[in-house]
């Protein structure tokens, strides 16, 4: 459990570094999956706020050799830690590799529109 907050710490201080560069990257879908992306990053976002503090607890009565508060919290901990890993790997499927977002077309250089275009 301590290497999966490490790794969970690492990863989350890697998102915030990459979104403070690169800034908001849209969801690119369009029609039905619009919905179902959205649910998805809703969910996902209030659980992953919700679940630093459980798994900060959590960790402590573990530490603490508090085993009997330790389960009545990890219940809970665990599974909906698992929710967030999972769904914040559907999230980024679905930006990144599923509907990847298009560069923005540039216009050709205006050489290229005055020679192309006679009447100029």
């Amino acid at each position: 459990m301590i290497s999966a907050f490490c790794v969970s710490t690492v990863f989350f201080l890697s998102y915030l570094i990459y979104h403070y560069r690169v800034g908001h990257v849209p969801f690119a879908g369009q029609g039905w999956i619009r919905p179902v992306y959205f649910t998805i990053l809703i969910s996902h976002t209030i659980l992953a706020v919700v679940i630093v503090p459980m798994i900060l607890v959590t960790l402590r009565r573990a530490w603490l050799e508090k085993f009997d508060k330790h389960r009545v919290i990890a219940r809970w901990t665990l599974p909906l830690w698992f929710y967030v890993s999972v769904t914040g790997v559907i999230v980024y499927f679905m930006v990144y590799q599923i509907y990847v977002p298009q560069p923005p077309r540039s216009a050709p250089p205006a050489s290229t529109r005055i020679a192309a275009n006679p009447s100029f």
